[in-house]
């Protein structure tokens, strides 16, 4: 089914509120913190990553 996957794989991430993304800018928040000024930008973004994960 090569046409059926790509159809899916355009439209399935498509996310159907914005709470998500609202929930990634809080967290964002919670990790930009005085202690975390000296993290690297590439080392910030894998934090954002691993807790979107769990």
């Amino acid at each position: 089914y090569p046409v059926l996957s790509r159809i899916a794989l355009k439209f399935l991430p498509i996310q159907g509120s914005s709470i998500p993304c609202e929930h990634a800018f809080s967290d964002a928040g919670l990790t930009d913190t005085k202690w975390h000024v000296h993290l690297l930008p590439k080392n910030f973004g894998d934090i954002q990553t691993v807790k979107g994960t769990y």
